[in-house]
């Protein structure tokens, strides 16, 4: 056989050593491309990497096809996202503890906030929050939100240390505890503010720079608060029962006059919207004694910013004589006669029973 014939023969294994490096090169990518094109989000990158790091040594499909298995491995990678742990949702009340974590003022009412889940003050404020909103997550939040930041603002606790000015302010306003018989927790007693409106002895003064008689009525509430004592609260409340609430008496004796004053008007307007916000659920009743047969535009203006829940809370009482008779049914011992002598009870002055803002 001559020299010619021979050379094709000789040169024939050429191809057959070549194909194992042309068809495996690309089985890593390959392999990549596919693991991720099933589930890119899923499959994290450490289970894929001994597929990819095996490949260059496995036999091509085109030299052994009993070797095909690379398929089937596939497989068990997409197993793990067969057995992910479903996201458990977070309860109403975590979700508002994380809006609050995110503002960062650290206090509501006295309570130093703190995990819900152990700290059952925080769950108190947080759950009421949920109540005056009827259950309406986004509300709560919101309002949560706004009164967190009008406290970091205001600091209401400040306020309370604020020493306001007698002449404007002194007689018109009180808070009195009434305990349960042997009960030092704050469901065992009964908080009242008292707003003493006939005691004003000028308009102008008391009610004529709205930002000082804020302040003043701020310092009240915060008193009342510090009486209540949410932060010994060891008792959690629901939606419908909370025993965590402040009554409230306004006394309107002698002040026929006000309905006239656009600055009474104005100062009423404004405490009603800043204790809507920021002070929700914390009223029990609310009485208004000793009321002129003509004060509509106080309760126009309620009604305007105050819920429909909380507007049934509202007595109106001509005598306030006969505000002791309405505790008559308190499971506080002897409430009504505890209140003071001209509000029907057996009780000391308001004066003497009673404290409130710090004056000059």
């Amino acid at each position: 056989m001559s020299a010619a014939e021979k050379q094709p023969a000789e040169q024939q294994p050429a191809p057959t050593t070549a194909a194992p490096d042309t068809v495996s090169t690309p089985e890593p990518a390959a392999a990549d491309n596919a693991t991720s094109a099933t589930a890119p989000s899923e499959i994290p990158a450490t289970p894929a990497a001994p597929e990819a790091a095996g490949a260059p040594d496995a036999p091509s499909t085109a030299e052994a096809g009993s070797e095909v298995a690379a398929p089937t491995e596939t497989k068990k990678v997409e197993e793990p996202t067969e057995k992910k742990e479903p996201t458990v949702e977070k309860t109403p009340i975590a979700q508002l503890w994380a809006a609050a974590e995110a503002i960062g003022h650290p206090e509501v009412w006295g309570v130093t906030l703190a995990d819900p889940e152990s700290h059952v003050p925080t769950r108190i404020v947080l759950q009421k929050y949920l109540n005056a909103n009827d259950g309406d997550l986004d509300k709560a939040k919101d309002q949560l939100t706004k009164t967190l930041e009008w406290r970091a603002k205001t600091k209401p606790l400040e306020l309370v240390k604020k020493a306001f000015s007698k002449a404007k302010f002194d007689g018109l306003g009180y808070v009195t505890k009434y305990l349960q018989d042997g009960s030092t927790e704050p469901e065992g007693k009964e908080v009242f503010t008292w707003n003493i409106y006939g005691g004003v002895k000028s308009i102008d003064e008391t009610f004529g720079k709205l930002e000082e008689f804020l302040d003043w009525r701020v310092a009240l509430m915060e008193l009342a608060l510090q009486e209540l004592d949410l932060a010994s609260a060891t008792k959690p409340i629901t939606a419908e029962e909370d025993p965590y609430k402040i009554f409230q008496v306004h006394d309107y004796k002698s002040i026929s006059f006000l309905r006239q004053s656009p600055q009474v008007k104005s100062a009423s307007a404004e405490t009603i919207k800043v204790f809507a916000q920021n002070y929700p659920e914390l009223l029990k009743e609310k009485f208004f004694v000793n009321v002129p047969a003509i004060m509509g535009f106080v309760y126009a203006f309620m009604k305007l910013f105050v819920a429909p829940k909380t507007i049934k809370k509202f007595h109106p009482m001509s005598n306030g004589g006969n505000l002791a008779v309405e505790f008559g049914e308190s499971k506080v011992s002897a409430l009504g006669e505890k209140l003071p002598v001209n509000y029907g009870g057996k009780g000391a002055e308001l004066e003497a029973q009673g404290k409130g803002p710090l004056l000059e």
